[in-house]
Order: structure tokens, then sequence, then C-alpha cells
């Protein structure tokens, strides 16, 4: 089996640009859909740009989110390259985007617009707030919707300011909800012929992934979840969180988990740290007279901990079947070659930056996961497009080309005319 033909035959009209809009759209693309990039020819999606260390090459961000798509360079500024887009529309089974608020509309492809030409299609809108929010025509990014969803309330130290989780939750977590509801909707459509006009907030995804913190404030009266460190949210039973490793390092930490709803885990724990004198001892008997003396627990554990290396310590604490996990940095996951191994992480080959690793889906369909391809050039498959979805022919792309109603890249271009 393999996930990257299960989409195969679905047509994606992506103008999407950053990332919740292209990690959505590169999901479908990964699992076979024909996911089509319209791009401004000047300087295409602005995550090109992110982090860009040569003029020549597009950044290693647009590449993580733009892979196994094609590109087409159209200016939406000339009514041919509008009405080319509104022509591809026609043909589309999806359409996205996740401009500014009002943008698309302004340009002309708004859903009204598109869905009197496509009765059928599934129109998709990413925007920072919902619709009907006080908030509704705001810009936000990733780090407006944490902040505005809850996310960064309930991150960082008990006594600390809020922080920002590392994780992209706000943008790819946003692109996960709207990419699983394309496929409800694109389901449905298959039975019923009907499309759909999908929209999600960015504030509201982030809500979604916040739902533990919500049942915390039900069990205090109502009162505002706090922040817990390395903790769960609403603290947990000790042991949990984080414990300082041999090694001394930023990362040199393992992560322990004991469940109050285990109590095995506890007494399981002891035997390992070779602790065994506190099998049985009241002070530490149950979750509640634990948490009494958290600090005497972490104490406990971390006494042990320091003597060993992270790696040590989750192989001899999970080997016990209690959950534990070393605190492992982007050097330590992108040197293992168990994930390249196991095709977690993919070399692609691109003409401009050469070779590069990233990650792809790590669902596997059977024996693995979907095979990842380069992104795009700018423009690289603006002829293909027009070829394939419209059924233009040759001169005319050249004459479009010519125009600069749509662009190619010089050496895509250069093979065409030859």
């Amino acid at each position: 089996m393999s996930g990257e033909n299960c989409l195969a035959g679905m047509k994606v009209l992506d103008l999407t640009q950053f990332e919740a809009g292209p990690s959505c759209t590169e999901a479908l693309a990964w699992m076979g859909a024909d996911v089509v990039k319209i791009e401004n020819p000047g300087a295409g999606d602005p995550g090109r740009n992110i982090g860009r260390t040569d003029p020549n090459a597009d950044a290693l961000y647009f590449l993580q989110y733009n892979s196994n798509k094609r590109s087409a360079a159209v200016n939406l500024k000339d009514p041919r390259g509008l009405d080319l887009v509104k022509r591809l529309a026609r043909h589309a089974d999806v359409m996205i985007e996740n401009f500014a608020p009002g943008a698309i509309e302004r340009l002309g492809l708004g859903y009204d617009v598109i869905k009197a030409i496509n009765p059928a299609i599934i129109f998709c809108q990413v925007k920072g707030f919902g619709k009907g929010s006080p908030f509704e025509k705001n810009l936000a990014f990733d780090m407006i919707a944490q902040a505005t969803g809850g996310t960064m309330s309930v991150t960082g130290e008990e006594n600390g300011p809020p922080c920002r989780p590392g994780a992209t939750i706000g943008d790819t977590g946003t692109g996960m909800l709207m990419a699983i509801s394309i496929l409800a909707a694109y389901v449905r459509r298959l039975r019923t012929g009907e499309g759909e006009h999908l929209t999600v907030g960015m504030q509201d995804s982030v809500m979604h992934y916040i739902r533990n913190a919500f049942c915390v404030m039900e069990r205090t009266d109502g009162k505002a979840a706090p922040r817990a460190g390395a903790k769960t949210v609403g603290g947990g039973h000790p042991p949990i969180g984080i414990y300082p490793c041999k090694g001394g390092g930023p990362n040199d930490y393992v992560y322990v988990y004991t469940s109050a709803a285990n109590p095995e885990h506890w007494t399981r724990l002891l035997k390992v740290i070779g602790r065994e004198d506190l099998i049985g001892d009241e002070r530490y008997a149950s979750p509640a007279e634990r948490t009494k003396r958290r600090a005497e627990v972490d104490a406990v554990v971390a006494e042990w901990t320091s003597q060993h290396d992270k790696h040590t310590a989750m192989r001899l604490i999970g080997s016990a079947t209690i959950p534990s996990g070393a605190v492992l940095d982007t050097r330590e996951l992108a040197d293992d070659a168990s994930f390249r191994e196991r095709k977690i992480r993919q070399t692609m080959e691109h003409p401009a930056v050469g070779d590069y690793v990233m990650s792809g889906w790590p669902v596997r369909f059977g024996d693995a996961p979907p095979k990842v391809g380069p992104a795009p050039l700018l423009g690289e498959h603006s002829g293909d497009v027009l070829a394939d979805w419209l059924g233009i022919e040759a001169g005319t792309i050249a004459e479009l080309r010519a125009a600069k109603v749509i662009a190619e890249p010089a050496t895509v271009a250069a093979k065409k005319i030859a």
C-alpha cells in the first residue's frame, strides 16, 4: 500500500502563503492530490524569503511546507491572469486561500464568485480570527493565534511570564484541522455532488488544542488554568516532569511520568532508582501524599537521574514500563539515522538548493509513509498546469508568457522554447 496515491484525481487550487495554508495543502499533496500553488510572478509566496541565506535559492522554511506541489506563477493584476485562475477554479475540487481578511474578495475571487463558476467546489478560507469574532478583520500569525487562543497562558513556569510553545500550533495545527475538514467535505461531495464553504480562524483552532486546560478550569471553581512548567496542565501528581541528567547541557533532562491511575508506576520507579526503602512509606504511599511532598519526591528522583545520561535514564525507566523520554534537541533528532531509515526524514533533490532533508507525513500506509518530493521553483509548472487542467496549447502558453501573464523559471522556459 502507498499513501501518495490515496487522493489521486483530487485537484486543489492553492492560493495560500507562509504556513497555515501551505501546511494544509502539503498534507493533501503528500497523499496524492494535484496541488497547484498560484503565486505572484515577481516574488511568489513570501515564505520563499523567510530565513533565506542564498539570494538564488528558496528558504528552507518554504521548502518544508510546499513539497509535492506544482507552482503556477500568474499575474492576478492582469485581467487575463485573473481569468486563468477562474478557469482553473472551474476544474478544481478544492480552492483554498489565507490572504488578509477581504483580500481575496477584492481580487474578485471570493466564494460567491467561485461558487457561481463551480457550484460543487470546496472553497476554504484560513484566517487569524473566526467568522463573527470581534477581531475578524485583524491580521494574525502563529504567535498571535497562540497568544489569543490560550496556549501561551498555560505555557511557562508557574510564577513566570507566558511563553510561546516552540511548535507552530497556530499555523500547522490550523492547517491540519482544515485538511481533515476538506477530506470530510470531499467524501460527502463524492456522495452528494454538493460543494462546501469551509472557514477556520487560527485563534479558534488553538483553543481546540487546549481542551485539557479548560477541564482544569472546571475543576478549580472556574479559575483560569495555571502555568505548570514542564508538568501537565493542572500540575499532575509527582513524580512528573523533567529531571536533570548527567552532562549538564541545556537539554540533558529526562521526562518521567507516573500516573495517579496506576499506583504501580511509583513502586516500579523506586525499584529502578534503588530506593526500595521508600516502598510502603506512608509519607509517599498515595498520589495525594506525594503531592504534599512534591519537592522531596522530585529530589529523590533527581538524585538518581543526575547520575545517568538522559538516554540511559530513559532506557532504564522505560524498561520498567514507566512512561519516560529523554529531552532530544533538533540536532540529536536530525542525526538519528532511524528516522531516515523509517522515512520519517527524507532527502530531497532540488535544482537550486541541492540536497536537503525534511520531515514528511509521519503516518505509515502499510510499510512506509508517503514519498516526499521537493518544493517547486517559482512558476516551475505554469505551462504544464494550463495544458493539463485547461488544455491550452503550447503556442498560446508562449504568448501568455511573453505578455507576462504567467511566468516560468528561465531554465523551464528555455526547454519549452527549444
